[in-house]
């Protein structure tokens, strides 16, 4: 109970600390000419971070668009087509990309994807595109296990009674199994968002960091977390708790995106 009850006495004094090195800025400032502000200058007053906030969305769900449909594929696969030993092979090699480090994500998006977007579609290449790319890739172990699960836990009678009156093995998996595992699914989903959303070195590295609203897949951008990481080391006074306050921003998102999460495996449960 003592193990249980520090993990989430750790979590309330990080929330704490957040809140209370972000709040006062809000209070001061406003919280609607910080979170809609559209100018970040806090050495002269500005604190704005709307344009981070839609550029952390855009990437986020560039990132599910591409790696959502692929890794739904993946546990498609292994959980109704691969044989045992296939199983035993391949959903290790997946989980294993959960364990590389994000700067090795970056690094190979500058090195591979940035000069392709460069060379084939035109613009800097650090856009976000390849933000897109390289997060996509890096939710993949989330999606693919979480919906692995999911399709695993339907009961195998939903598949023979499928089967016996006559429908397909691909009719039974998009007729039958996936409508029946569909609120883990769109759970793994949800976590995956929450993992794109707070990722921040290899955003860093591919984004370009450009403090402006990107009107196409080839402009670069800045999120919210890459702002904090980039500025922290040297902020002080007012910039310092801007920085804070868009933690503040930053943490209810992902709260949000968990509660949302948590109430679709719920559903399941229940269901």
């Amino acid at each position: 109970m003592v193990s249980a009850f520090s993990s989430l006495l750790f979590l309330f004094i990080i929330f704490a600390f957040i809140l209370g090195e972000g709040l006062p800025l809000f209070y001061k400032v406003g919280a609607g000419k910080i979170i809609f502000g559209f100018t970040w200058a806090p050495t002269k007053g500005f604190f704005g971070i709307f344009p981070m906030i839609i550029s952390s969305y855009m990437v986020t769900l560039g990132a599910l668009i591409f790696g959502a449909p692929l890794a739904l594929g993946c546990a498609t696969y292994l959980s109704e087509y691969a044989s045992r030993k296939m199983k035993m092979f391949l959903k290790p090699a997946l989980e294993l990309l959960a364990g590389i480090p994000s700067v090795v994500y970056g690094f190979l998006g500058v090195v591979y994807v940035v000069p392709l977007i460069r060379e084939y579609l035109g613009g800097p290449g650090f856009s976000i595109l390849a933000t897109s790319v390289v997060l996509g890739i890096m939710i993949l172990p989330t999606i693919i296990s979480i919906s692995f699960d999911s399709l695993m836990s339907v009961p195998q009678t939903y598949r023979e009674a499928s089967v016996a009156m006559g429908a397909t093995k691909w009719q039974t998996i998009y007729k039958v199994v996936l409508p029946a595992a569909q609120s883990g699914i769109l759970a793994s989903f949800i976590l995956g968002m929450g993992r794109a959303v707070g990722e921040t070195m290899a955003v860093i590295m591919v984004a370009g960091n450009a403090l402006r609203i990107p009107m196409s897949l080839l402009d670069p951008l800045r999120t919210l977390t890459s702002n904090i990481a980039l500025e922290l080391a040297y902020a002080a006074g007012d910039h310092r708790s801007a920085l804070f306050s868009t933690g503040v921003v930053l943490l209810i998102i992902i709260m949000l995106l968990n509660f949302i999460a948590n109430f679709w495996v719920k559903r399941k449960v229940a269901g």
